[in-house]
């Protein structure tokens, strides 16, 4: 459960970290972008190894019926947290760039806009095959 709290508190503090600094005009460098991605990176990976550890111990402190989490699974659940992630983050590049270059063909070809839309649902296609790839990894547990 501290884990969990750790890795959700984490996302939370970022986010209202970013919206302060946002409003107030900070203009940072790529250091300090890279620095807080760093801190959040490991302290939501420590989150996330003493959430799946914590349920170990947890279970094999119920009854004999339970199921019980083995180093195998924990890192079943890591793979699938990973596969999603990566997925995710190559999403975001992708509809980052195809993003910027539908826009500047919509400026001057408005006809255009059906065709930019379609590459961007292609490049958000890329996320939903991580979360499935996720799915069938959890599935063979």
């Amino acid at each position: 459960m501290f884990g969990l709290m750790l890795s959700c508190g984490t996302v939370a503090t970022l986010m209202i970290v970013g919206y302060a600094m946002k409003r107030k005009g900070f203009r940072g460098g790529r250091k300090a972008y890279a620095a807080a991605l760093g801190v959040s990176s490991l302290l939501v990976l420590t989150g996330a190894v003493l959430a799946l550890t914590s349920g170990a111990s947890f279970a094999a402190g119920e009854a004999a019926a339970a199921k019980e989490i083995t180093m195998g699974a924990g890192l079943g659940f890591i793979a699938a947290a990973v596969a999603t992630s990566i997925a995710c983050l190559g999403a975001g590049f992708a509809v980052a760039n195809v993003g910027a270059a539908a826009l500047g063909l919509v400026g001057e070809k408005p006809e255009m806009l059906g065709t930019t839309l379609i590459y961007l649902g292609l490049a958000e296609g890329i996320a939903i095959y991580g979360v499935i790839i996720s799915l069938l990894i959890i599935q063979r547990l």
